[in-house]
């Protein structure tokens, strides 16, 4: 497995728990709103570098796209 794509699946299942937990909805629906988010897109680009940021950093980003609809910053 490459780094890029180990350390994306690692921030992933992190925020997917971040989401379950303060959202307090199930795993499945976690994953649907995650994978459906401009933040997820931006996450899985190597182009924009996201994987290498934490989780929480990313989780943060996730959440202000939640609350604004859009993503919060150009990466």
């Amino acid at each position: 497995m490459d780094k890029i794509k180990f350390l994306t699946d690692l921030n992933i299942q992190e925020i997917i728990a971040f989401i379950v937990e303060d959202k307090k909805i199930e795993y499945d629906e976690a994953l649907d709103l995650f994978y459906k988010s401009e933040t997820f897109k931006k996450l899985t680009d190597e182009q924009t570098g996201l994987y290498r940021e934490s989780a929480a950093y990313v989780y943060y980003l996730f959440n202000s796209e939640s609350r604004t609809g859009t993503f919060p910053v150009e990466q």
